[in-house]
């Protein structure tokens, strides 16, 4: 049995032909995956909104603005504090709230994360999870003040169903951010 593989071997070598598998080396990711697949993750969170189903009350949680966080978690230096007024006017288009809405509190939310990760620099996700919770919290409070006074009626209470969806789909959408992560990451041959 040994002979047998010293033989294989050595007629690898005399073939020129070697017995391990053709592998890349120093393949990377390609730059433009992975650097426009966060921006583009988030953006097409926002156009979620045009679902057909028609509900009475807030009951949607805002994914795109789940996913901003999710990515600033995860990556913390990868996205600049100033990804939430490009990435906030997007969300306006799409959401239905009144522009500029969402530019305001998500470039106050991406402030608040600098701020979070200044404060404490490792973090579980447990902690993660908390600073997600109050920043959805916050989130929804002031989009639905803000939409209360564009439509000249007062804070609607309804949005409690909303929040506990928001909270408990979190780790959900954080969980699809690591995954797409992961693709963003991945050494692709150049097309």
């Amino acid at each position: 049995m040994a002979l047998s593989s010293t033989s294989t071997a050595s007629t690898a070598l005399a073939t020129g032909r070697d017995a391990t598998p053709n592998r890349p080396i120093n393949r990377a990711p390609m730059p433009w995956l992975a650097t426009g697949l966060p921006w583009v993750s988030i953006m097409l969170a926002s156009t979620l909104t045009f679902s057909p189903i028609i509900a009475s009350a807030p009951v949607m949680p805002p994914i795109a603005f789940m996913a901003l966080l999710a990515w600033r978690m995860l990556r913390p230096g990868f996205l600049p504090i100033w990804a939430g007024l490009p990435l906030g006017a997007w969300d306006d288009l799409y959401s239905g709230q009144p522009f500029g809405s969402a530019i305001v509190l998500w470039s106050l939310a991406m402030l608040a994360m600098d701020l979070v990760d200044e404060r404490f620099l490792w973090r579980s996700f447990m902690q993660d999870w908390l600073a997600a919770i109050v920043l959805m919290a916050l989130y929804v409070l002031l989009a639905s003040g803000i939409a209360g006074i564009a439509a000249r009626y007062p804070l609607p209470l309804t949005i409690g169903p909303q929040l506990l969806i928001s909270i408990v789909s979190f780790p959900v959408v954080n969980r699809l951010v690591a995954l797409l992560d992961r693709v963003r990451l991945v050494p692709i041959r150049r097309l």
